[in-house]
């Protein structure tokens, strides 16, 4: 970081940003942080339907913060790939409700191991005493972001 730029510098955001993105690969769209050969928007919504068995469309969408169209085309692609299965919202003929199939299960369950042995070699890199200021300047960031 440049010293003659202050922490009120919206460039210095910018590049502490720009760098974490880099370092994370969330600049590399077809493969996930943890090294994973699956669209980041995928393993995502893999995450989602297998913490929750089932999920409205909808409901997907809002979680994920992305657009019905842009989720319906997510969800064609986990569909084409046999790792999900839509069905018809009961009561509502215009919803639909997802599903993982067992392939889907399995590919859910390599990534969410993929991910506990990365984020716990970069939990171990972080200094003890640095973890919690860690944390909260990750919460602090969204909670901007949400505004």
């Amino acid at each position: 970081m440049s010293s003659e730029r202050g922490t009120d510098d919206p460039a210095e955001l910018q590049e502490a940003l720009r760098g974490f993105v880099r370092a994370f690969g969330l600049h590399q769209p077809e493969k996930t942080p943890c090294g994973q050969p699956i669209p980041v928007s995928e393993a995502h919504a893999l995450g989602e339907l297998a913490q929750d068995g089932e999920l409205r469309q909808v409901e997907l969408a809002r979680r994920l913060r992305l657009t019905k169209s842009t989720v319906s085309r997510l969800v064609g692609q986990l569909t084409a790939r046999g790792w999900v299965e839509r069905a018809p919202a009961p009561g509502d003929g215009r919803g639909v409700v997802l599903r993982l199939t067992p392939s889907g299960e399995r590919a859910a369950g390599n990534l969410a191991e993929a991910r506990r042995e990365k984020f716990s070699r970069l939990l171990v890199s972080i200094p003890e005493h640095e973890r919690e200021g860690v944390l909260h300047a990750l919460h602090v960031l969204v909670e901007a972001l949400d505004e």
